[in-house]
C-alpha cells in the first residue's frame, strides 16, 4: 500500500462536514491535481459497491491526492440534506479544506458520478481552483429526455431480447400494458418539443450546457453504454448543436465502455475506468493552462 489514510472535518456555513483523505505515501516530482470526488445520489463517501473508496486508493497509490467527503445532511455530516443543485458551499469548504491538508497540489480535479458530475458542471466554472472535470454517467434528466431514451435505446433492443420472447412463449407477457407504457413514452417524448417554450426556468440541461461552456479547463467524459442515465446525456449531442460541438470539442476526452452499468459493478469495469482515469489525471500538469 503506497497510500495513508485520515480523518479530514471541516466546517460549512456551522456545520461539521466529514470525509476521508487519501494521500501518497511518497512525495511525487512536480505538483499535480488533487482530485475531490463528488457523490452522486443518495449515496455517502464510500459510494456503490465502495467504489469511491477504492479509486481513491488506487488515485493514492499512483501519487495523487484525495479527498471524498459527505455533503451537508449525508452519512457523517451535520445539516439538512439537499440535492445536487444546492451543494456548491459545500464543495467550496471541501476545497478550502483540501488545499489546506494538502498544499502542494497545483489545483483541483472535480470527480462526479451521476448527479454528482452534474454538481461538478454546476460548480466548475465558480471556482478557478477547479482546473478540469471528470464527468461520469452526468445527470441530465427531464421527463421529455428520459422518454426518449427509452424509445431510442431501451425498447429498440428490448425487442430482440430473448428474455422478452421467452415471455412470450410462456403466455406471460401483457400486451396491454406493454402498449399502454410505450403510448406513455411515446406522449412524454413528443412534450419536449412544445414544453420548452412553456418553461419559465431554464431546463437542467441548458443549465449545464452553460456550465459546460463557461468552464474553460480540459474535462473527461465517461458514458457506459449499459446505463439509462448516460445515454440521455450522450443523446444531448443529437438533439442540440451546441451540446454536439461542446462533448466534440478539443478540451473533451470521451471514454466510452459499452458494457458497463451505471455503478460499474463489477472489478472489470472499475478498473478500466480507474486506468483510463489516472492516465489522463497524469497528463493534466501539461494541459491545466487551459484554464488560465
Amino acid at each position: 500500500m503506497n497510500h495513508e489514510e485520515r480523518i479530514c472535518c471541516f466546517d460549512c456555513h456551522g456545520e461539521r462536514l466529514y470525509g476521508i483523505l487519501s494521500l501518497p505515501a511518497i512525495a511525487q516530482t512536480g505538483a499535480l491535481p488533487g482530485v475531490l470526488m463528488l457523490v452522486g445520489g443518495a449515496q455517502y463517501r464510500a459510494g456503490s459497491h465502495r467504489q469511491f473508496a477504492l479509486l481513491a486508493r488506487y488515485f493514492a497509490d499512483n501519487g495523487i491526492a484525495v479527498l471524498r467527503f459527505d455533503y451537508r445532511g449525508m452519512g457523517d455530516s451535520e445539516g439538512d440534506a439537499r440535492n445536487f443543485e444546492q451543494i456548491g458551499d459545500d464543495i467550496g469548504c471541501a476545497i478550502d479544506a483540501f488545499m489546506q491538508a494538502v498544499p502542494q497540489m497545483s489545483g483541483v480535479v472535480l470527480w462526479g458520478l451521476c448527479d454528482g458530475a452534474s454538481a461538478a458542471l454546476l460548480y466548475g466554472a465558480t471556482d478557478a481552483r477547479v482546473s478540469a472535470l471528470s464527468l461520469v454517467n452526468p445527470w441530465a434528466r427531464t421527463d421529455a429526455g428520459l422518454a426518449q431514451t427509452y424509445l431510442k435505446h431501451y425498447y429498440a433492443s428490448h425487442l430482440l431480447s430473448k428474455a422478452l420472447w421467452s415471455k412470450i412463449l410462456r403466455g406471460q407477457f401483457n400486451p396491454v400494458a406493454a402498449a399502454t407504457s410505450f403510448a406513455t413514452q411515446l406522449r412524454r417524448a413528443f412534450q419536449r418539443r412544445h414544453g420548452n417554450a412553456l418553461q419559465a426556468a431554464p431546463s437542467l440541461p441548458d443549465r449545464l450546457r452553460l456550465g459546460y461552456q463557461e468552464f474553460t479547463g480540459p474535462i473527461q467524459l465517461v458514458l457506459c453504454g449499459n446505463d439509462l442515465t448516460a445515454q440521455e446525456f450522450a443523446d444531448l449531442a443529437t438533439a442540440d448543436r451546441r451540446w454536439h460541438v461542446l462533448l466534440h470539442d478539443h478540451r473533451t476526452e470521451r471514454l466510452e465502455l459499452p458494457l458497463a452499468n451505471h455503478t460499474f459493478s463489477t472489478q472489470a469495469w472499475r478498473d478500466q475506468l480507474a486506468a483510463a482515469t489516472l492516465r489522463w489525471l497524469q497528463s493534466l500538469p501539461q494541459q491545466h493552462n487551459l484554464r488560465h
